[in-house]
């Protein structure tokens, strides 16, 4: 049962009434955790009120300091605290923090509160969670170094195919409803991708969000932990079946460290607003750490729509791991231009063998060589433009230019989308404003990093996909509350003096 809802007004009131009186004590105190106070001060979890009704029985004991729970995940997060426990104890022992979330010290929630609040959140049947935990796994080695793809470069996709039945799956108006971090993703997008949105911190024309997974390595250990008798036999290195801290946990390779690692991968949707220069997640999921990011990316783009179908996306912006002809022609059914990097491992494989040359951006190349400059669409004819690059002034000279065109115009090629949607995309590749948006792309890995490391989800001392989808989802709140006190700057010291 959930009662004794305390509202959003109900808090500012409590705080400031304790604040005050803080302030003029330890003045030092309060301005040293300035930031922390006032952005959960803006915090506004009314919402989540009604969200979170039908999770909770209508009869027994009534949950009590549900809001509070959800600012003290906050404010851990905020302290940089990366145990539970530890954060559960500082609360009970320090009257300021038991106020910042809205407590009296003697009335702070217990650990078991906080945990039992992830588990209410994550949709999935809590006691067969419970029997999962105690089953037993058969021992896995870590993969070898002989099968590392090697230094920048990503596993390929063991199933190829599977992009193509999913891209039919979603094409078809239905989705993954049964996701176990579907209320996660609810709760993320009403407290604070919406408000954000009504802030104007987030587009509402022409919408451009990028997609890219970073790799999270867990704490626990893969090898597990034995129940078998093997070694009182003097058998030290069995393979029996063994009990696993995290169970959720796969083995992924980690491109930029050049090693395998243990854990997960987070993938992020994200987007820029270039008035504020800041980065803001729109979309977070975890998922196992050896899917290929060509496989998520069309699943976040779906359930983003989803969550939020009142946002006009307009552009896609991912990386080469998703150059694949299904995920342009999704992109194509629901009226979104794909900006991708295109695979170098794909040379040879598009549907349009063409005449011209085209190097490996995509961009047409004249008979010397140099890539052609995109000068206009041509509506009337749904086909793009291209001029000599000499005529244009982006090259000095070329040895060609008399074999080439007598004009002085210039030789001028043009390309139509509806010969290859892959090679031939409506914003040309190479062209200004091509390379305009990619530049985005980059939010979508400061907000990886953002949360990774600024709010510790790295350094988190939690296990399974359950406690990290949730903390992660307070991390992303968190970066659009630090969005909102950056461009509107507010700070609670104004209030208290």
């Amino acid at each position: 049962m959930l009662k004794n809802w305390t509202s959003h007004a109900e808090y500012q009131q409590f705080i400031i009434s304790i604040l005050s009186s803080f302030y003029k004590t330890f003045p030092k105190r309060i301005i040293d955790i300035e930031p922390s106070i006032s952005k959960l001060y803006c915090l506004d979890l009314d919402i989540l009120g009604e969200i979170l009704k039908p999770h909770y029985s209508k009869t027994g004991r009534p949950a009590t300091l549900q809001p509070e729970i959800f600012r003290s995940f906050s404010l851990m997060l905020f302290q940089k605290e990366t145990s539970i426990t530890n954060w559960v104890t500082k609360l009970r022992n320090d009257d300021l923090l038991a106020t910042c979330i809205g407590c009296a010290s003697d009335e702070t929630p217990s650990l078991g509160a906080h945990y039992d609040f992830i588990s209410r959140l994550w949709l999935s049947d809590l006691s067969s969670d419970r029997i999962k935990l105690k089953r037993l796994h058969s021992f896995k080695k870590k993969p070898s170094k002989t099968k590392a793809p090697g230094k920048n470069k990503k596993l390929p996709n063991k199933h190829p195919d599977i992009v193509k039945k999913i891209t039919n799956f979603l094409g078809n108006g239905r989705s993954f409803s049964l996701r176990a971090e579907k209320l996660l993703q609810k709760i993320f997008t009403l407290v604070a991708v919406k408000p954000s949105f009504d802030l104007n911190l987030i587009q509402q024309e022409n919408l451009t969000i990028a997609g890219d997974g970073t790799c999270v390595h867990c704490h626990s250990s893969y090898y597990g932990t034995k129940v078998c008798k093997c070694r009182e036999d003097g058998i030290y290195d069995c393979k029996c079946d063994r009990k696993l801290a995290d169970i959720d946990a796969t083995w992924g390779w980690d491109s930029h460290e050049n090693r395998w690692f243990y854990g997960y991968t987070l993938y992020a949707l994200s987007s820029y607003n270039k008035e504020y220069k800041i980065d803001l997640p729109v979309y977070l999921r975890f998922v196992e750490a050896r899917r290929h990011d060509s496989v998520t990316g069309v699943v976040a783009l779906a359930e983003f729509r989803e969550l939020l179908p009142q946002f006009k996306i307009s552009n896609y912006v991912l990386d080469s791991a998703n150059d694949n002809y299904p995920t342009y022609e999704l992109c194509s059914k629901w009226n979104i231009n794909p900006l991708i990097d295109l695979n170098s491992k794909n040379k040879g494989n598009s549907k349009y063998p063409p005449a011209l040359s085209i190097n490996e951006k995509g961009v047409p190349l004249c008979i010397g060589k140099h890539e052609m400059v995109h000068d206009g669409f041509e509506k009337d004819r749904s086909r793009h433009k291209w001029r000599c690059p000499k005529v244009c002034g982006k090259i000095e000279s070329c040895s060609y230019s008399k074999q080439c065109s007598p004009s002085p115009y210039g030789r001028v090629i043009h390309t139509k989308p509806a010969w290859d949607i892959r090679l031939f995309t409506k914003i040309p590749r190479g062209s200004k404003r091509w390379k305009k948006i990619y530049k985005t792309r980059t939010c979508s890995e400061r907000i990886n990093n953002r949360i990774l490391n600024d709010y510790k989800i790295h350094s988190l001392r939690i296990r399974g996909k359950k406690r990290f989808s949730f903390m992660t989802m307070i991390a992303g709140i968190n970066i659009h509350l630090d969005a909102q006190l950056k461009a509107f700057g507010f700070n609670i010291l104004n209030l208290l003096e």
